[in-house]
Parts: structure tokens; C-alpha cells; sequence
């Protein structure tokens, strides 16, 4: 696993077709256990840099492989 910090601002890419989802902005976490659950990546709209309701939440067993830059993974 890694720290929260380390996620930020890392690129993820969908193994299944090659596209770029974009930056990871967030992580949840399962505080009891000290874990991280998922990565939630920016959606295509944001106004006014508010939440955005077309964030993606990737769940931790998407995530395929993680890079220096760049985190795979594997959604439909």
C-alpha cells in the first residue's frame, strides 16, 4: 500500500482501453484499519472548484499497479 500523500496527483490509466481517467485528487480510507479503500479521480466538470458529482471512486482492488507517476487500473 502506500501513504495518501504519495497518491496525490498521480496519473491513472485504464488497462482495458488505454484511457487516461485522470489525476487522483483524493483517497478514502477505512480509519479502524488504517487502510485505503479507494482512489477518487477529478471528473470532466468542475465549477468553481467545488465537489463534483462526476468524481470517479476506483476501488482499492481495481488499482493494478502503481508507479512514480502513473497508477493502473483495471474498471469497465
Amino acid at each position: 500500500m502506500g501513504r495518501a500523500l504519495t497518491f496525490k496527483q498521480k496519473e491513472v490509466i485504464n488497462i482495458r482501453d488505454g484511457r487516461r481517467m485522470g489525476f487522483v485528487q483524493d483517497v478514502e480510507a477505512d480509519f479502524e484499519n488504517g487502510a485505503i479503500t479507494a482512489i477518487i479521480v477529478q471528473g470532466n466538470s468542475k465549477l468553481f472548484n467545488m465537489g463534483n458529482k462526476n468524481d470517479v471512486i476506483i476501488p482499492w482492488e481495481r488499482i493494478k499497479r502503481i508507479g512514480e507517476d502513473t497508477i493502473l487500473v483495471d474498471t469497465d
